[in-house]
């Protein structure tokens, strides 16, 4: 959505998640979507793929080496892998990929920069690291991005990061107050004034855990200290009935539903997620936040231009 809104229009789409797959089908009836695995597309069975302006990968988080104990934990990073060898493969004018803030900087990742390295700057790519912060681009959430984007050399020389907004990120509560006021509740504004910080890292968790939760305890902490419970999705906001004591337990907080975790994440009202709550959750948890891709998403159009028409 956030590339969309910078100006490119997505050739093909691929993801393994059905959930996902329905949601994108049902925003945008024009997109291919293909539903599969990324290690088993094989881009000359879609010619399609070629002639591309901008390879464009949002990857699950890269466990380091050391944390890599069976076979089934390497599977994000031969997503990783098959992601740099797609881009050998199609030769797109730009590559971007987002990961783990710790992927850019952090020693127990050198090897996966270097296999990065080696492959694409042979291509001709010239790499360009960089950490965002979504709090940086108007969301009242403190989650920072890793990011790669591989450029030849005119559009390397072109190229910037994005610039923080002037206006400092929103608040919890200042973000959220509306709807959680939306079915009478009392309590609204004085819940908005204690939850006058940033919000964690949404994360969106495993797909071999079970229900969707805000994150690891430490995490969970911080959402009680701005009085929500940490401990699930709710599947409405309090009414007008609703009992808050913001120093009692935390099962008495309220639970943020999806569709404000959708407002945290930087999603429109009108972007529809498809499967149930903890399916719908996940998404939005696993993804980029739209404001960022679309602000990344123009300064790298930018640096391939000359050019007329949308870009691909």
């Amino acid at each position: 959505m956030g590339l969309e809104s910078a100006g490119f229009a997505p050739v093909a789409l691929i993801e393994r998640n059905r959930h996902a797959c329905d949601t994108l089908r049902a925003n945008r009836l024009g997109w291919r979507v293909l539903e599969m695995d990324l290690r088993d597309f094989i881009a000359h069975e879609h010619p399609y793929a070629y002639d591309v302006d901008l390879l464009a990968a949002g990857l699950p988080r890269v466990k380091s080496p050391a944390a890599v104990k069976r076979a089934e934990d390497r599977y994000e990073r031969e997503l990783l892998e098959a992601t740099v060898w797609l881009a050998s493969e199609v030769r797109p004018r730009a590559v971007l990929i987002e990961n783990v803030p710790a992927l850019i900087s952090d020693d127990a990742f050198v090897d996966v920069r270097e296999f990065i390295r080696l492959e694409l700057e042979h291509l001709g790519y010239i790499l360009q690291w960089q950490t965002l912060n979504a709090s940086e681009f108007g969301l009242a959430q403190d989650r920072k991005l890793g990011l790669l984007v591989a450029l030849h050399a005119e559009a390397a020389e072109r190229f910037r990061w994005p610039e923080p907004l002037a206006a400092p990120a929103p608040t919890v509560g200042a973000a959220l107050w509306k709807s959680m006021a939306a079915r009478g509740w009392r309590g609204a504004a004085t819940w908005a004034a204690q939850a006058d910080r940033r919000a964690p890292a949404i994360v969106g968790g495993s797909e071999r855990r079970g229900g969707g939760d805000l994150g690891p305890t430490g995490t969970k902490k911080a959402w009680a200290r701005m009085g929500i419970n940490g401990g699930g999705i709710g599947d409405e906001v309090p009414d007008a009935d609703y009992q808050w004591d913001p120093n009692g337990p935390v099962n008495n907080l309220p639970k943020l539903t999806v569709e404000q975790v959708a407002i945290l994440q930087g999603f429109p009202p009108h972007w529809s997620l498809q499967g149930g709550k903890t399916a719908r959750y996940r998404q939005l948890g696993h993804a980029s936040p739209p404001p960022v891709t679309q602000a990344l998403g123009r300064r790298i159009a930018a640096s391939l231009t000359p050019h007329t028409g949308p870009l691909s």
